[in-house]
């Protein structure tokens, strides 16, 4: 028996003493990516701050929507705009003559 524990002993002595250093190895680099793991989640926390500042900005942006009703009261616009500088350019005609009348008759 005392044999057999003396045989045993130095494979299951090596296999433990391999053992612990590839539980170590393994450990170690998990630590190294753990350093890695927390930078990445502050990063990841950043941006989501920046992507809800957006999504709070965007809220208050007009829709498509909001520009179409724009498009159509611009162009109810345009047609009494149009009629008021036929009417300006009329009537600038008018004054022009009406000077010319005045500067002739005063010399």
């Amino acid at each position: 028996m005392i044999e057999d524990i003396r045989t045993w002993s130095g494979p299951i002595a090596s296999l433990l003493a391999i053992g612990g250093i590839v539980y170590t190895w393994l450990t170690a680099r998990s630590t190294s990516n753990e350093g890695k793991i927390q930078a990445h989640e502050k990063k990841l926390i950043e941006h989501d701050r920046r992507v809800q500042a957006l999504e709070g900005e965007f809220t208050h942006l007009p829709t498509k929507d909001d520009f179409a009703l724009l498009r159509i009261a611009i162009e109810q616009i345009k047609a009494p705009l149009g009629r008021l500088e036929e009417n300006q350019a009329g009537l600038e005609r008018a004054v022009r003559r009406i000077d010319e009348f005045l500067m002739k008759n005063r010399g």
